[in-house]
């Protein structure tokens, strides 16, 4: 059990020190894995940015991802082939459907960041930090645009997540490092303590307490 997301990140930043990663980036999931990420930044002593992941859903069911948007410069489109192929997707289809979404991502990083560029990553390790995870889907997705981007390595870093979970990143990842892999994993909410929802507001005040405030327009 962890405490808080707080606890966590200090306990993961324990484990990920001992690596003596070579200029290592803390990227996070919003929301939950800003808190986490900002105390492995700290004790890191690595830059703070965070990997913004928009799903892009199929006609009729939005859960059902054809897609996902990773926001960057560009932002990176990792595609599902088999769901595409299975609701016979054409490209101009697709194509929509992804610029739909594209919004709604640059919104986000504009609400968190304000028009702070993006840390570059290119030949730096790249942390990629959550609170944990189920299935891991949106990290997996994370991780292929990271290998994208000329990164030195990716290592994932969570405090919980499925056995199965971690194995799957294995596969996607050079490292991962994991605290808790229990056997019976029902929510992730089950092994915290305190596990409140994070509105923006939080987020924000996780981002500057790490001393990287959102930038002021025109600056």
């Amino acid at each position: 059990m962890f405490e808080d997301r707080r606890e966590a990140g200090r306990k993961l930043a324990a484990a990920l020190a001992k690596l003596n990663l070579r200029d290592p980036v803390a990227l996070a999931l919003p929301r939950g894995g800003v808190p986490v990420a900002a105390e492995v930044a700290g004790v890191l002593a690595a830059p703070l940015d965070l990997v913004i992941v928009r799903k892009v859903g199929v006609p009729g069911n939005a859960e059902l991802a054809a897609a996902a948007i990773v926001d960057g410069e560009p932002p990176d489109i990792v595609l599902n082939r088999e769901v595409i192929e299975a609701c016979r997707l054409s490209d101009d289809s697709l194509a929509a459907l992804v610029a739909r979404e594209r919004p709604e991502l640059a919104r986000r990083r504009a609400v968190y960041l304000g028009n702070r560029r993006p840390v570059p990553v290119a030949g730096k390790t790249a942390i990629l930090i959550d609170d944990g995870a189920a299935t891991g889907t949106s990290m997996k997705v994370a991780i292929r645009a990271l290998k994208r981007r000329s990164v030195a390595a990716v290592v994932a870093a969570l405090p919980v997540a499925p056995a199965a979970t971690v194995d799957d990143l294995r596969r996607e990842a050079d490292v991962v490092v994991c605290l808790s892999s229990p056997a019976h994993f029902h929510a992730l909410g089950d092994f915290y303590h305190d596990f409140g929802q994070l509105s923006d507001a939080d987020v924000l005040a996780a981002m500057k307490a790490a001393g990287h405030p959102r930038a002021k327009p025109g600056s």
